[in-house]
Protein backbone atom coordinates (compact mmCIF):
# COMPACT_ATOMS: atom_id res chain seq x y z
CA UNK A 1 0.00 0.00 0.00
CA UNK A 2 2.55 2.78 -1.19
CA UNK A 3 1.78 6.01 -2.14
CA UNK A 4 1.65 6.66 -5.99
CA UNK A 5 3.99 8.73 -7.72
CA UNK A 6 1.76 11.79 -8.59
CA UNK A 7 1.43 12.20 -4.32
CA UNK A 8 4.75 11.71 -4.16
CA UNK A 9 5.60 14.80 -6.64
CA UNK A 10 2.95 16.88 -5.14
CA UNK A 11 4.46 16.03 -1.95
CA UNK A 12 7.76 16.89 -3.31
CA UNK A 13 6.91 20.69 -5.02
CA UNK A 14 5.23 21.53 -2.05
CA UNK A 15 8.51 20.79 0.38
CA UNK A 16 10.47 22.57 -2.31
CA UNK A 17 8.51 25.31 -2.34
CA UNK A 18 7.98 25.63 1.48
CA UNK A 19 11.62 25.07 1.69
CA UNK A 20 12.50 27.98 -0.94
CA UNK A 21 10.01 30.69 1.01
CA UNK A 22 11.54 29.64 3.92
CA UNK A 23 15.18 29.76 3.29
CA UNK A 24 14.61 33.45 1.71
CA UNK A 25 12.71 34.63 4.88
CA UNK A 26 16.39 33.44 6.86
CA UNK A 27 18.51 35.09 3.64
CA UNK A 28 15.97 38.79 4.78
CA UNK A 29 16.61 38.51 8.15
CA UNK A 30 20.34 37.16 8.65
CA UNK A 31 21.72 38.98 4.98
CA UNK A 32 19.87 41.72 4.00
CA UNK A 33 18.25 43.36 7.16
CA UNK A 34 21.90 43.06 8.44
CA UNK A 35 23.99 44.28 5.65
CA UNK A 36 26.58 41.32 5.89
CA UNK A 37 29.53 42.31 3.84
CA UNK A 38 31.64 40.28 2.22
CA UNK A 39 33.27 37.06 2.54
CA UNK A 40 29.91 36.88 5.49
CA UNK A 41 27.19 37.76 2.79
CA UNK A 42 28.31 35.11 0.21
CA UNK A 43 28.98 32.80 2.46
CA UNK A 44 25.83 32.79 4.31
CA UNK A 45 23.58 33.61 1.14
CA UNK A 46 25.67 30.03 -0.37
CA UNK A 47 25.10 28.26 2.96
CA UNK A 48 21.44 29.53 2.59
CA UNK A 49 20.38 28.01 -1.03
CA UNK A 50 22.26 25.41 -0.26
CA UNK A 51 20.24 24.35 2.53
CA UNK A 52 16.86 25.03 0.62
CA UNK A 53 18.31 22.43 -1.69
CA UNK A 54 19.20 19.94 0.53
CA UNK A 55 16.49 18.46 2.04
CA UNK A 56 14.04 18.01 -1.45
CA UNK A 57 17.48 16.79 -2.90
CA UNK A 58 18.12 14.09 -0.05
CA UNK A 59 14.55 13.01 -0.02
CA UNK A 60 14.87 12.36 -3.99
CA UNK A 61 18.07 11.17 -3.46
CA UNK A 62 16.69 8.53 -0.86
CA UNK A 63 13.62 7.32 -2.50
CA UNK A 64 16.33 6.16 -5.59
CA UNK A 65 19.04 5.05 -3.82
CA UNK A 66 19.60 3.19 -0.58
CA UNK A 67 23.06 3.34 0.21
CA UNK A 68 25.21 4.50 3.09
CA UNK A 69 25.70 7.45 1.11
CA UNK A 70 22.41 8.81 0.82
CA UNK A 71 21.55 8.03 3.98
CA UNK A 72 24.64 10.36 5.20
CA UNK A 73 23.08 12.94 2.88
CA UNK A 74 19.65 12.53 4.61
CA UNK A 75 20.85 12.54 8.11
CA UNK A 76 22.84 15.97 7.03
CA UNK A 77 19.96 17.14 5.23
CA UNK A 78 17.55 16.26 8.55
CA UNK A 79 20.11 18.10 10.78
CA UNK A 80 19.75 21.22 8.47
CA UNK A 81 16.28 20.89 8.57
CA UNK A 82 16.29 20.85 12.50
CA UNK A 83 18.16 23.66 12.51
CA UNK A 84 16.25 25.86 10.09
CA UNK A 85 13.39 25.51 11.91
CA UNK A 86 15.14 27.20 14.98
CA UNK A 87 16.29 30.06 13.14
CA UNK A 88 12.82 30.50 11.90
CA UNK A 89 11.50 30.11 15.43
CA UNK A 90 13.66 32.50 16.67
CA UNK A 91 13.76 34.79 13.82
CA UNK A 92 10.26 35.39 13.82
CA UNK A 93 10.00 35.97 17.57
CA UNK A 94 12.68 38.63 16.71
CA UNK A 95 10.19 39.90 14.40
CA UNK A 96 7.82 40.45 16.96
CA UNK A 97 10.11 41.93 19.70
CA UNK A 98 11.31 44.58 16.50
CA UNK A 99 7.32 45.26 15.57
CA UNK A 100 6.86 46.34 18.93
CA UNK A 101 9.85 48.69 19.22
CA UNK A 102 8.49 49.95 15.97
CA UNK A 103 4.94 50.68 17.46
CA UNK A 104 6.51 52.04 21.01
CA UNK A 105 8.47 54.59 18.45
CA UNK A 106 5.83 55.67 16.91
CA UNK A 107 3.86 56.05 20.14
CA UNK A 108 6.15 58.24 21.03
CA UNK A 109 6.48 60.32 17.36
CA UNK A 110 10.33 59.71 17.24
CA UNK A 111 12.03 58.99 13.38
CA UNK A 112 13.06 55.67 12.66
CA UNK A 113 17.08 55.75 13.20
CA UNK A 114 18.47 53.85 9.81
CA UNK A 115 21.51 53.03 12.33
CA UNK A 116 19.70 51.69 15.18
CA UNK A 117 17.59 49.65 13.17
CA UNK A 118 20.66 47.98 11.33
CA UNK A 119 22.00 47.51 15.15
CA UNK A 120 19.02 45.33 16.45
CA UNK A 121 18.77 43.48 12.73
CA UNK A 122 22.45 43.03 13.73
CA UNK A 123 22.13 41.47 17.45
CA UNK A 124 18.48 39.55 16.99
CA UNK A 125 20.65 37.78 13.92
CA UNK A 126 23.42 36.80 15.33
CA UNK A 127 21.61 36.35 18.76
CA UNK A 128 19.15 33.89 17.46
CA UNK A 129 22.00 32.20 15.15
CA UNK A 130 23.73 32.03 18.42
CA UNK A 131 20.74 30.36 20.48
CA UNK A 132 19.62 28.07 17.38
CA UNK A 133 23.20 26.18 16.94
CA UNK A 134 23.50 25.52 20.79
CA UNK A 135 19.67 24.47 20.94
CA UNK A 136 20.24 22.44 17.84
CA UNK A 137 23.48 21.10 19.35
CA UNK A 138 21.61 19.97 22.73
CA UNK A 139 18.53 18.85 20.73
CA UNK A 140 20.99 16.53 18.29
CA UNK A 141 22.78 15.13 21.72
CA UNK A 142 19.48 14.22 23.01
CA UNK A 143 18.00 12.52 20.10
CA UNK A 144 21.32 10.69 19.30
CA UNK A 145 21.56 9.37 22.66
CA UNK A 146 20.43 6.09 24.65
CA UNK A 147 16.40 6.49 24.98
CA UNK A 148 15.85 6.79 28.72
CA UNK A 149 14.09 3.82 31.15
CA UNK A 150 10.94 5.36 32.34
CA UNK A 151 9.71 3.35 34.84
CA UNK A 152 5.42 3.63 35.34
CA UNK A 153 3.37 1.82 37.97
CA UNK A 154 -0.45 1.69 37.26
CA UNK A 155 -2.89 0.65 39.56
CA UNK A 156 -5.42 -1.62 38.17
CA UNK A 157 -8.97 -2.47 39.68
CA UNK A 158 -9.07 -5.59 37.76
CA UNK A 159 -5.50 -6.85 37.95
CA UNK A 160 -5.51 -10.53 39.58
CA UNK A 161 -3.51 -10.21 42.26
CA UNK A 162 -1.54 -13.28 41.08
CA UNK A 163 -0.56 -10.86 38.10
CA UNK A 164 0.39 -8.24 40.68
CA UNK A 165 3.98 -6.75 39.38
CA UNK A 166 3.12 -7.96 35.69
CA UNK A 167 5.67 -5.72 33.61
CA UNK A 168 4.95 -4.82 29.98
CA UNK A 169 7.93 -2.82 27.79
CA UNK A 170 6.69 -0.69 25.15
CA UNK A 171 8.21 0.22 21.95
CA UNK A 172 6.72 3.30 19.92
CA UNK A 173 7.48 5.59 17.34
CA UNK A 174 11.10 4.14 16.72
CA UNK A 175 11.13 5.42 12.91
CA UNK A 176 13.85 3.07 11.53
CA UNK A 177 14.33 4.47 8.23
CA UNK A 178 16.94 6.79 6.79
CA UNK A 179 18.64 7.62 9.45
CA UNK A 180 18.01 5.39 12.20
CA UNK A 181 19.43 1.73 11.45
CA UNK A 182 20.26 -1.72 12.47
CA UNK A 183 22.71 -1.00 15.40
CA UNK A 184 20.18 0.83 17.07
CA UNK A 185 17.62 -1.63 16.47
CA UNK A 186 19.86 -4.50 18.11
CA UNK A 187 21.01 -2.13 20.90
CA UNK A 188 17.16 -1.63 21.73
CA UNK A 189 16.42 -5.47 21.62
CA UNK A 190 19.18 -6.38 23.54
CA UNK A 191 17.88 -4.04 26.34
CA UNK A 192 14.67 -4.82 25.85
CA UNK A 193 15.73 -8.77 26.75
CA UNK A 194 17.99 -7.85 29.91
CA UNK A 195 14.45 -6.12 31.43
CA UNK A 196 13.45 -9.85 30.83
CA UNK A 197 9.61 -8.55 30.62
CA UNK A 198 6.36 -10.51 30.89
CA UNK A 199 4.87 -8.35 27.61
CA UNK A 200 6.25 -6.51 24.89
CA UNK A 201 3.80 -4.22 22.74
CA UNK A 202 4.72 -2.36 20.22
CA UNK A 203 2.45 0.80 19.79
CA UNK A 204 2.86 2.04 15.98
CA UNK A 205 5.51 4.22 14.03
CA UNK A 206 7.96 1.31 14.31
CA UNK A 207 9.34 2.22 10.12
CA UNK A 208 9.85 5.11 7.54
CA UNK A 209 10.01 2.83 4.52
CA UNK A 210 9.52 -0.19 2.68
CA UNK A 211 10.19 -4.06 4.15
CA UNK A 212 12.50 -4.87 0.98
CA UNK A 213 14.61 -1.54 2.23
CA UNK A 214 14.17 -1.87 6.08
CA UNK A 215 13.31 -5.64 6.72
CA UNK A 216 16.70 -6.94 6.50
CA UNK A 217 17.80 -3.38 9.36
CA UNK A 218 15.05 -5.05 11.62
CA UNK A 219 15.74 -8.86 11.91
CA UNK A 220 16.91 -8.36 15.57
CA UNK A 221 13.26 -7.79 16.70
CA UNK A 222 12.92 -12.03 16.14
CA UNK A 223 15.15 -11.69 19.16
CA UNK A 224 12.77 -10.26 21.55
CA UNK A 225 11.97 -12.62 24.44
CA UNK A 226 9.14 -11.80 27.02
CA UNK A 227 6.96 -14.50 29.03
CA UNK A 228 3.57 -13.43 27.37
CA UNK A 229 5.03 -12.47 23.80
CA UNK A 230 5.13 -9.22 21.29
CA UNK A 231 2.32 -7.40 20.26
CA UNK A 232 1.83 -4.73 17.39
CA UNK A 233 -0.32 -2.19 16.44
CA UNK A 234 -1.00 0.16 13.28
CA UNK A 235 0.47 3.57 13.49
CA UNK A 236 0.06 5.96 10.72
CA UNK A 237 3.44 5.76 9.02
CA UNK A 238 2.90 2.07 8.69
CA UNK A 239 0.07 2.90 6.17
CA UNK A 240 3.05 5.34 4.25
CA UNK A 241 5.50 2.57 4.11
CA UNK A 242 3.30 -0.57 2.68
CA UNK A 243 1.32 -1.73 5.49
CA UNK A 244 0.50 -5.18 4.39
CA UNK A 245 3.75 -6.10 3.57
CA UNK A 246 4.85 -4.56 7.21
CA UNK A 247 2.18 -6.68 8.91
CA UNK A 248 3.39 -9.85 7.18
CA UNK A 249 6.62 -9.45 8.03
CA UNK A 250 6.07 -8.80 11.78
CA UNK A 251 3.77 -11.89 12.16
CA UNK A 252 7.05 -13.99 10.56
CA UNK A 253 8.98 -12.63 13.67
CA UNK A 254 6.79 -14.20 15.61
CA UNK A 255 4.77 -11.24 16.70
CA UNK A 256 1.20 -11.16 17.06
CA UNK A 257 -0.67 -8.30 15.03
CA UNK A 258 -3.91 -6.79 16.69
CA UNK A 259 -6.38 -5.79 14.49
CA UNK A 260 -8.86 -4.78 15.92
CA UNK A 261 -9.14 -7.72 17.78
CA UNK A 262 -8.32 -9.01 21.48
CA UNK A 263 -6.45 -12.00 22.86
CA UNK A 264 -5.69 -13.07 26.39
CA UNK A 265 -2.47 -13.92 28.57
CA UNK A 266 -3.08 -16.30 31.70
CA UNK A 267 -6.01 -18.43 32.14
CA UNK A 268 -8.82 -18.48 33.96
CA UNK A 269 -9.39 -15.98 36.94
CA UNK A 270 -5.96 -15.25 37.00
CA UNK A 271 -5.89 -14.02 33.21
CA UNK A 272 -5.46 -10.28 31.62
CA UNK A 273 -6.86 -9.62 28.43
CA UNK A 274 -5.29 -7.10 25.51
CA UNK A 275 -6.66 -5.40 22.88
CA UNK A 276 -5.44 -3.47 19.85
CA UNK A 277 -6.97 -1.38 16.98
CA UNK A 278 -5.73 -0.06 13.64
CA UNK A 279 -4.45 3.42 13.81
CA UNK A 280 -7.14 5.96 13.88
CA UNK A 281 -6.48 7.50 10.41
CA UNK A 282 -6.04 3.78 9.27
CA UNK A 283 -9.67 3.77 7.17
CA UNK A 284 -8.20 6.59 4.49
CA UNK A 285 -6.17 3.85 3.06
CA UNK A 286 -8.88 1.34 2.86
CA UNK A 287 -8.51 -2.39 1.88
CA UNK A 288 -10.29 -3.58 4.83
CA UNK A 289 -8.41 -1.00 7.31
CA UNK A 290 -9.87 0.80 9.65
CA UNK A 291 -10.10 1.73 13.45
CA UNK A 292 -12.88 -0.16 15.13
CA UNK A 293 -12.78 -0.19 18.67
CA UNK A 294 -16.48 -1.82 18.83
CA UNK A 295 -14.91 -4.94 17.30
CA UNK A 296 -11.93 -5.12 19.15
CA UNK A 297 -14.08 -5.11 22.90
CA UNK A 298 -16.70 -7.34 21.33
CA UNK A 299 -17.71 -10.11 23.84
CA UNK A 300 -14.93 -9.72 26.39
CA UNK A 301 -15.38 -10.38 30.23
CA UNK A 302 -16.29 -7.07 32.32
CA UNK A 303 -14.28 -8.73 34.86
CA UNK A 304 -11.37 -8.98 33.18
CA UNK A 305 -8.52 -6.09 33.10
CA UNK A 306 -8.20 -5.03 29.78
CA UNK A 307 -5.15 -3.31 28.10
CA UNK A 308 -5.49 -1.35 24.75
CA UNK A 309 -2.90 -0.46 22.36
CA UNK A 310 -3.87 2.47 20.26
CA UNK A 311 -1.46 4.74 18.14
CA UNK A 312 -3.05 7.63 19.02
CA UNK A 313 -4.20 9.10 22.28
CA UNK A 314 -7.65 9.99 20.55
CA UNK A 315 -8.60 6.57 21.11
CA UNK A 316 -9.13 6.89 25.37
CA UNK A 317 -12.85 8.25 24.75
CA UNK A 318 -14.10 5.09 23.69
CA UNK A 319 -11.36 3.11 25.15
CA UNK A 320 -13.14 4.45 28.49
CA UNK A 321 -16.56 4.08 27.60
CA UNK A 322 -15.85 0.18 26.66
CA UNK A 323 -14.18 -0.31 30.32
CA UNK A 324 -10.43 -0.58 29.65
CA UNK A 325 -8.65 -0.30 32.33
CA UNK A 326 -4.96 0.73 30.53
CA UNK A 327 -4.40 2.54 27.23
CA UNK A 328 -0.79 2.34 26.00
CA UNK A 329 -0.18 5.25 23.21
CA UNK A 330 2.44 7.20 21.21
CA UNK A 331 1.95 9.22 18.02
CA UNK A 332 3.04 12.39 19.51
CA UNK A 333 7.05 11.89 20.26
CA UNK A 334 6.01 14.49 23.32
CA UNK A 335 6.17 17.21 21.00
CA UNK A 336 9.59 16.57 19.88
CA UNK A 337 11.00 19.72 19.02
CA UNK A 338 9.61 22.76 21.78
CA UNK A 339 7.30 24.66 20.99
CA UNK A 340 5.35 21.63 19.45
CA UNK A 341 4.35 20.12 22.82
CA UNK A 342 1.94 22.91 22.60
CA UNK A 343 0.85 22.29 19.18
CA UNK A 344 0.57 18.65 20.06
CA UNK A 345 -2.22 19.50 22.87
CA UNK A 346 -4.52 20.67 19.94
CA UNK A 347 -4.50 17.68 18.08
CA UNK A 348 -4.21 14.94 20.68
CA UNK A 349 -6.06 14.81 24.50
CA UNK A 350 -2.65 13.62 26.32
CA UNK A 351 1.16 14.34 24.47
CA UNK A 352 3.00 12.67 27.26
CA UNK A 353 3.06 10.66 30.54
CA UNK A 354 0.60 8.81 32.65
CA UNK A 355 -3.03 10.39 33.06
CA UNK A 356 -6.88 8.96 33.96
CA UNK A 357 -9.16 10.08 32.28
CA UNK A 358 -12.91 8.90 32.66
CA UNK A 359 -11.82 5.71 34.74
CA UNK A 360 -9.28 4.94 32.42
CA UNK A 361 -5.77 4.85 32.74
CA UNK A 362 -3.68 5.62 29.58
CA UNK A 363 0.31 6.14 29.22
CA UNK A 364 1.64 8.21 26.29
CA UNK A 365 5.16 7.64 25.44
CA UNK A 366 7.31 9.91 24.12
CA UNK A 367 9.09 7.60 21.83
CA UNK A 368 11.58 5.65 21.46
CA UNK A 369 12.95 7.09 18.13
CA UNK A 370 12.68 10.36 16.41
CA UNK A 371 10.66 11.50 12.81
CA UNK A 372 12.81 13.83 10.65
CA UNK A 373 15.36 15.88 12.47
CA UNK A 374 17.63 13.73 14.66
CA UNK A 375 16.70 16.41 17.35
CA UNK A 376 14.58 16.35 20.55
CA UNK A 377 13.99 19.36 22.65
CA UNK A 378 12.21 19.38 25.88
CA UNK A 379 11.22 15.81 25.11
CA UNK A 380 14.06 12.97 25.13
CA UNK A 381 12.83 9.79 23.82
CA UNK A 382 12.13 6.78 26.26
CA UNK A 383 11.76 2.65 26.27
CA UNK A 384 9.01 2.22 28.76
CA UNK A 385 8.28 -0.15 31.16
CA UNK A 386 4.75 -0.43 32.90
CA UNK A 387 4.41 -2.13 36.20
CA UNK A 388 0.80 -3.16 36.60
CA UNK A 389 -0.38 -3.41 40.41
CA UNK A 390 -3.28 -4.73 41.99
CA UNK A 391 -5.64 -2.40 43.31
Amino acid sequence: MHRPLPMILIFLAVLTLIAGGSHYFLWTRLVRATSLVAPWRGAVTALLVAGALLLPASLIVHQLVDAPWSRALSFVGYVWMGLAFFLLLGLGLADLLHLGDHALLSLRSVAPDPQRRQFLARAFGGGVATVSVIAGASALHSALGVPKLVDVKVPLKLLPKSMNGLTIVQISDLHVGPTIRRDVVESLVARVNALQPDVIVLTGDLVDGSVASLGPEMTAFKDMRSRYGTFFVTGNHEYYSGVDDWLAWWRAQGVTVLRNERVTIGSGADAVDIAGVDDWQASRFGQGHGHDMPKALANRDPSRALILLAHQPKSIEEAAAGGVSLQLSGHTHGGQLWPFSWLVGLQQPYVAGLAEHKGTWIYVSRGTGYWGPPMRLGAPSELTRIVLQAA
